[in-house]
């Protein structure tokens, strides 16, 4: 399974014109470009465009979604890095941001890239007024208080304690799952879907980011450290709960199969052209990085 290199390079295209575009002053220039530009599988950018077009609408329009989407994403991943989080080092192979700058300029320039990705929606003529405001909301309940960031402070909580499997599922579907959920939720309101349509996308989405999260913890217990970008075992170093170490090895495996076969028969409702969202959860569940 493999994932789309040309919806990559496209969301790489619509990222650099859109940093190019921010008036940053030189330094935190530089840490916004390292840490958006330095890899990354964009996912959730190639969910947003291929539940757009699943739905028969235009890829144009959403460039823009897709590029907020991955911008709030950067975002994250900087802030979960820092030393009072998760105290990573390395990110993609390469210094997190905190260690090729430093701490202040990392936490600075996930800020700016937050508010960037709301910019973006907020400006884009592309999108209809009430399309843009449901974006605008949809983005601050995936990463507020009661989505994302609710999940990382569960995460902080839950170091060093034994948790079971619904504590899990449960802290990973806000921390990983809701991006990705909102990611498939906006290629429906490009598309103008009806409510049904919606909720078949947010459970797609629900169903992909844990699956996401079942194999970045399997490749943790598993892969090798120049795949997977840091060392391998690292979580279990900083006494972190995951799926490998709640259910076992192969108790994930078989998990992790069932959520995405799960996931492809809701998704195969939309039709013939929900096949590619199908390929993309085969890449999420065997990639090796």
């Amino acid at each position: 399974m493999t994932d789309f290199p040309d919806l990559r390079k496209r969301n790489t295209a619509q990222l650099n014109w859109h940093l190019d575009q921010c008036n940053a002053p030189p330094q935190l220039q530089e840490a916004m470009r390292y840490s958006v530009l330095n890899g990354g599988k964009r996912i959730r950018a190639q969910l947003v465009y291929l539940s757009t077009m699943a739905l028969g609408a235009d890829i144009g329009v959403a460039d823009s979604p897709a590029a907020a989407i991955e911008l709030v994403h950067a975002y994250s991943l900087i802030h979960d890095d820092l030393p009072a989080m998760d105290d990573d080092d390395y990110r993609r192979n390469k210094p997190s941001c905190h260690i090729k700058f430093d701490e202040a300029t990392a936490i600075l320039a996930g800020d700016a890239l937050q508010t960037l990705g709301f910019q973006i929606l907020a400006e884009d003529d592309k999108l209809n007024p009430e399309v843009r405001l449901r974006m605008i909301g949809g983005l601050t309940r995936a990463i507020g208080g009661a989505g994302m960031i609710a999940g990382q402070i569960l995460d902080l909580s839950y170091e060093n304690k034994r948790i079971n499997k619904q504590q899990l599922e449960q802290m990973h579907l806000l921390k990983t799952g809701a991006l990705i959920s909102l990611s498939m939720e906006f290629g429906g309101m490009i598309a103008g879907a009806d409510s049904n349509t919606q909720e078949i996308l947010e459970q797609f989405g629900s169903a992909l980011g844990l699956a996401f999260q079942i194999r970045d913890d399997i490749l943790d217990a598993t892969g090798e450290d120049e795949d997977i970008g840091k060392p391998r075992g690292s979580d279990a170093a900083n006494q972190k709960s995951t799926f490998v170490t709640t259910l076992g090895l192969d108790v994930a495996r078989r998990s992790l199969k069932e959520i995405v076969d799960t996931a492809n028969d809701s998704i195969m409702k939309l039709g013939p052209g929900a096949r590619p969202l199908q390929q993309l959860a085969g890449f999420v569940a065997t990639r090796n990085h």
